[in-house]
């Protein structure tokens, strides 16, 4: 049976964080980004969300170079095709390499509608299992010990099952002590974004003495060799993020040895097909996964709420309320996380619905593409 799209709709938000976010390589006040709106004729409409940042710090890809390929190529792939499921993007977007994220945000809009289409939500379309998901926060640095080891005991009162803290060199060892001092045995994990090289493995050994659960992405990105290196001589467990771009990325790192654990976001990976794929594979290996944020709205955070429902995504990951991040977040209701859990919609598509009011306060622009 066909997939019928009859229109695409990019609309360019832009929403100010409550808080600037900062990480090893830079800080984010201001957040640009599209959400993509896919019809039927029906009066069907799926939503998608790009989480490329305006500079290319995190992969490759920026706001406009997103703007550029889906409207340049991915789109009139799509006007050339026939859909019977979301997977079928996936498959026909392979000749356009990479630009994982600008796929990824058009697929997302695909599969909320073909949920939509089916009257079953998101989580049980893609074999999502739980009803709730544990769910943890990542704190940026912040530019005192005091305000970290504050914003840390705020989220632990709120009931958060694990806190994950940004490091770089110069903010790290010190950092940790001073925080496991404040809390011995909160579950803590660190994410360093490629801040470290091999020079510094005897100072990433150190790491050892934190009872972590885990260093996210301490090499560069494209250094999976490196991390099995660094993971042989290191109890902590690693955890890849910018290193996994595809399922063929997890199974190098699988047979290195690179690592214990896998991040995986959609954007990162080219969607939610690929992500579905690549749990699919950790769970045959056992491998342990969580779902990574990237400041995403309710959209975005809607369909990783989805997609963490799977058996797999053993640990807690970075989807929190909404309110952590935003004033107002363009969905109703807002993603609420009590206790550390998030309940999984069983409304059809992602379970909320958009705030068009909201969407046109932060609305810069507009454009229709007829498939």
């Amino acid at each position: 049976m066909a997939l019928p799209i009859t229109e695409i709709k990019i609309k360019k938000l832009k929403m100010r964080l409550k808080h600037s976010f900062s990480t090893s390589f830079g800080s984010v006040k201001d957040k640009e980004f599209f959400l993509i709106e896919a019809r039927d004729g029906e009066g069907n409409c799926g939503y998608g969300e790009s989480v490329a940042f305006e500079v290319p710090w995190y992969t490759e890809e920026t706001v406009k170079t997103v703007f550029h390929m889906m409207e340049d190529y991915l789109i009139p792939i799509l006007q050339m095709e026939c859909l019977t499921h979301p997977q079928d993007v996936s498959n026909i977007f392979k000749p356009i390499k990479r630009n994982h994220m600008a796929k990824a945000a058009i697929e997302g809009a695909i599969w909320d509608l073909y949920a939509k289409r089916e009257g079953v939500s998101l989580a049980r379309a893609l074999g999502g299992e739980r009803k709730k998901i544990e769910v943890g926060i990542a704190i940026g640095i912040q530019p005192t010990i005091n305000e970290l080891l504050h914003t840390i005991d705020q989220a632990f009162q709120e009931g958060y099952k694990r806190i994950k803290i940004k490091i770089k060199p110069g903010y790290d060892i010190k950092v940790l002590r001073e925080v496991r001092w404040h809390f011995p045995s909160i579950p803590l994990m660190v994410d360093a974004n490629s801040a470290y090289t091999l020079d510094d493995i005897e100072h990433l050994k150190q790491l050892d003495e934190f009872d972590l659960m885990m260093i996210e992405q301490p090499l560069s990105d494209d250094d999976i060799m490196d991390h099995a290196k660094l993971q042989s001589v290191i109890h902590t467990p690693v955890c890849l993020d910018e290193s996994i771009h595809s399922l063929e990325d997890v199974k190098m790192a699988y047979e290195l040895g690179s690592c214990r654990i896998i991040n995986i976001k959609p954007g990162r990976v080219g969607g939610l097909t690929e992500a579905k794929r690549i749990h699919d594979y950790c769970k045959e290996k056992d491998i342990h996964v969580w779902c990574g944020g990237m400041l995403e709205t309710g959209v975005g955070r809607a369909q990783n709420i989805a997609l963490a429902s799977l058996p797999q995504f053993t640990l807690p990951g970075d989807i929190s309320s909404s309110s952590r991040y935003w004033e107002k977040d363009i969905i109703y209701p807002e993603i609420v996380a009590r206790n550390g859990m998030i309940e999984v919609p069983d409304q059809p598509g992602i379970g909320y619905q958009l705030d068009e009011e909201k969407v046109d306060h932060f609305l810069e622009w507009e454009k229709v593409y007829q498939l």
